[in-house]
């Protein structure tokens, strides 16, 4: 598997990534507003970082390298399970400072499970009732 950093020729199917992702995912979210323009919004002056394998994108994270924090992590559904993730989380660390820091929506226990066994810590929840994330740090 390579990481590599992302060119505007990999956007198209990034945004399929990250429509395809949340909408298998994110069951607590409404997936008819969601749609492919939303990476390009979600990742305004961030950099992306992408998973490749054979070369087929299988995931990226997009980075907030300015305030060592990760925005994004997204792998395509097909991939689920086979390691993407912590490639790109661990490529992540690497690129920017300790200690890191991300957000992870309350509701997605999944992802919570992967920060905590990959040595996030929680600290602190917030947001409203409906849309509680924890702010978690790697250091």
């Amino acid at each position: 598997m390579i990481i590599r950093t992302a060119n505007k020729l990999d956007f198209p199917t990034l945004r399929k990534i990250y429509l395809e992702s949340r909408r298998e995912s994110f069951y607590w979210a409404d997936i008819d507003k969601m749609s492919l323009e939303d990476f390009d919004k979600d990742t305004v002056g961030e950099h992306i970082i992408i998973a490749e394998d054979q070369h087929r994108i299988l995931g990226f994270a997009s980075l907030d390298l300015s305030h060592n924090f990760i925005h994004n992590l997204f792998v395509h559904p097909a991939a689920f399970g086979k390691g993407v993730g912590g490639h790109l989380m661990n490529a992540s660390i690497k690129k920017m400072d300790k200690p890191l820091r991300l957000k992870c929506v309350s509701k997605n226990h999944k992802a919570l499970n992967f920060y905590e066994n990959n040595g996030w810590k929680k600290i602190i929840e917030e947001g409203e009732l409906e849309s509680r994330y924890w702010v978690m740090e790697y250091s």
